[in-house]
Formats: C-alpha cells, structure tokens, sequence
C-alpha cells in the first residue's frame, strides 16, 4: 500500500528536497529547450529541403497530438511505476528522439520515407517521450515536499518551462550558426541524456525511512471514472484548459505581435519575448512562496483561492493594458508581467492537484495537464482568426476573457476535499483550519 500521498511528507534534508527540485528545474528546462529547438533550426531546414510553412506546421502540430494524447497515461505511469523510473524514461527517451532529429532528413531516415514524414515520425516519439514529464514531477513533489512548501517547490520545478523557452532562441540558434543543425540536435540530446542519468542515480521515489509500496504486487487499477467526474478535477482542469489558452497566445503569437504588429525588428523582438520568459521563470516560484506563506495564514482553501483569483486577474489587466499602451518599453513590461502572474496561477493548479488527488497524483496531473494542452491548442488558431476580422488586439483580449473565466472557477474549486474513491471516503472539507503539519499516515521506520 503506498503511502498517502496527500498527507505532509516527512521531514528529510533540505539539502535533499533542494537537490531534487533542482533536477526537476533542469529536466524541464531540457525538455522546453528540446521542444521548442526545431522552431529555431526550421526556416533553415525548410529552406534546404524546399519545405513549406503548411508541411512544416504539421511537423510542429505532431509533438502537440502525441503530448496531448499520452499525458494522462504518462501520469498513470507515474502512481504505478514510481517517478524516479518514469523522468528517467522521459529524459532518456526525449534525448534520443531530439537526437534522431540530427538524421530525419537527406542522408538518413528522409532518404527513405520523405523529409517531412520522417520529422513527424520522430517528433510523434518525442511527444510521447515528453508526455509524463510534468505529472510525474508533481508526484514526486508530492512523496517528497512538505505540506506546506509544495507550492513553492512546484513554482521552482515548472519555472524551468520558461527558462528554456527563453534561452532556445538564443543558445540554438548560436549553437546552428557554429556547429550546423544536425550536430546541435545531437549535443542537445546528449545534455538531455546526462540529466535523464544523473536523476537516476540519485533520486529515489520516497525518503528514507517511508514505507514504500511492493512493486512487485499489481497494484488496483486506477479509478478512472471517480477521477473524470470529480467536481474538483473538473474545475481544476477546465480552469487550466483556459489559463492554458492565455499562455500559448504568448508562445505563440506575442513574437509575431512584437515584431509584425508593434513593428520593431527581429533582433528587438527576441530581446523581448526573452525578457518576458525571464520574467515568467522568476515569478512562478516568488508565487509559489507567497501562496504557501497565504495557505499557512489563512488555511489551505481560502489561500490557495486568493493566489489563484488575484493573479489570473491581475494577468488578465495586465495583458490588457499592455495592449492599449502605445509606449513599446511601458507595453512590453506590462505584458511581461502578465505572463509572470499566469505562471503564479499555473502553480496554484499544480498545487491543488495534489492536494485533492490523494494516493492518485499521477494520473490526476495527467488529467490536468491534458486540459491545458486542449485550451493551448486552440490560441494558436482561435487568436490569428479574431484578428482577422476584429483586429490584433481583440485578439489578445480574447485571452485576458479566458483568463477571467478560469477565475471564476476558483470561487467553486475547493482542494482541501479529496476524490472520493469507491469504497472509500472523502475528507473532511473541515481540515481546511487543520495545523500545516498533522501527523503523516504512512510509515515511517525509527530512526
């Protein structure tokens, strides 16, 4: 019987707690950098093999579909298989697929198959690869973080996604210019690879001294149907699936607005799509530390509604008035700040889910993260389409609106209830004014 994953975790090293956060911080900045590195080699690669934006956008869509579609058995393997194996899996299995991207064209697999049939090939494995990443870090946050630090810990580990999309540009696109793109795809997937192995090696999936579950005996199938029809999850994950469309207008589209738009050149523009990932990386985890100090204050329900509420309006405002300023600097700090408090509500989601998920963090965060990738994959189409007949800006505003819908959810979303599992019970919505630390019901060995 694994240990009750929505209790406190026991209290380890922070040392121990730091190092595993930060690996968690460094296989998502890899595995952002690896996603996001064929949009830099592209206009170059379609120039040399004569492939067009039409052709190349399905190579790009490939990962999306695959992402999308394995993320909440990508998180089931995380409850079932323990998170130590499954990152290894994912960072191993991603570093060969960036790897074989090195090979997908003429010489190689394109030689056979077709260019752009090879790309979607490999790009379809890396979405597959890649699906689990960020459910699995949740579990593992939730075996091994405190009650009332995993806010904050969840703000370090998922900031990486911004760190990497902010330093891609810039690191691949030297990296293309001395050493070609092939050679760059295989030393980004050997970095990837060296992570994928230091995290096996030194990470287990519980302290030391936790009663851990007997992997050897098949474990209860997962309560699918309890955890589709949870009032909770439900809230949770449309609401993500909406603040998940606000955050993909901006890795989508904000480049393109900057530049097309705002009509500054492509260096300027790349400057400050970089500046407004920075700061993204900076205010999730600075979110996940206020929302903890919020939850310790007022209690795990109210708290973590007051971050959620406050920051999705405040991004919602804040997208909106960079839009309607005219000063580029006053309009590019405005918007950064408004993808920075949508990365503080990305984590107050995160944190929820574990909370109501209990001994099923996995697959719940599989759950969620699934309803994000549906809302994201609709702002790259759904933005340029507004635009076309009601202008660039509506097109940005339609998101801010999105941004106001998942707050309204908030008002509704209560995480301190648990799934109730058939044949089980669900908690006490009165644990809310429970004391941050209550005595963890797993087992743990005298020392």
């Amino acid at each position: 019987m694994s240990p009750a994953t929505g209790s406190p975790a026991p209290t380890v090293g922070s040392r121990k707690q730091a190092g595993i956060v930060g690996l968690m911080f460094g296989l998502s900045v890899l595995s952002y950098f690896d996603r996001t590195s064929l949009s830099i080699a592209g206009p170059g690669i379609m120039k040399e093999f004569g492939i067009s934006a039409v052709r190349m956008g399905t190579v790009y869509s490939a990962f999306l579909v695959s992402y999308a579609v394995c993320m909440i058995p990508g998180g089931r393997m995380a409850d079932r298989f323990g998170p130590r194996l499954v990152l290894t899996w994912m960072a191993l299995g991603s570093a060969l697929f960036t790897a074989l991207l090195a090979l997908a064209a003429k010489p190689g697999l394109g030689t056979f198959i077709g260019v752009v049939p090879a790309f979607i090939m490999i790009r379809l494995a890396f979405g597959v690869f890649t699906a689990p990443l960020y459910p699995t870090c949740t579990r593992m946050n939730a075996n091994w973080i405190p009650l009332r630090n995993r806010a904050r810990a969840t703000g370090f580990a998922n900031g990486g996604a911004g760190f990497g999309g902010a330093v891609s540009p810039i690191l691949f696109s030297w990296m293309i210019w001395h050493f070609g793109w092939r050679l760059s795809f295989l030393m980004a997937g050997a970095v990837t690879a060296v992570f994928g192995l230091l995290w096996y090696f030194n990470i287990r999936d519980y302290p030391p001294g936790v009663k851990t579950p007997d992997r050897a005996l098949k474990p209860a199938p997962a309560p699918w149907r309890a955890l589709l029809t949870d009032k909770n999850v439900i809230l949770l994950s449309t609401g993500f699936a909406a603040l998940g469309y606000f955050e993909y207008i901006f890795f989508y589209w904000i480049y393109y607005y900057i530049g097309e738009i705002r009509h500054l050149s492509a260096d300027k523009s790349a400057r400050y799509t970089t500046v407004l990932f920075l700061v993204w990386v900076v205010m999730m985890p600075l979110g996940g530390w206020i929302c903890d100090r919020l939850m310790t204050r007022f209690g795990r329900r109210l708290g973590i509604r007051i971050t959620g509420i406050a920051s999705l309006a405040l991004g919602a405002a804040l997208l909106f008035s960079g839009v309607k300023t005219a000063d580029t600097v006053t309009a590019i700090a405005l918007m950064s700040l408004a993808l920075g408090f949508a990365g503080i509500a990305d984590m107050t989601y995160w944190t929820a889910s574990m909370d109501v998920a209990g001994d099923q963090v996995g697959a719940v965060g599989g759950i969620l993260n699934a309803g994000a990738n549906v809302g994201g994959a609709l702002a790259p189409v759904v933005t340029p389409w507004i635009a076309s007949f009601a202008g660039w800006s509506w097109g940005l505003y339609a998101g801010c609106l999105m941004a106001l819908a998942a707050m309204v959810g908030w008002l509704f979303t209560d995480p301190t209830v648990k799934i109730r599992i058939p044949g089980g019970a669900r908690s006490d919505p009165s644990s809310d004014i429970a004391p941050i630390n209550p005595a963890p019901t797993f087992t743990i060995s005298p020392p």
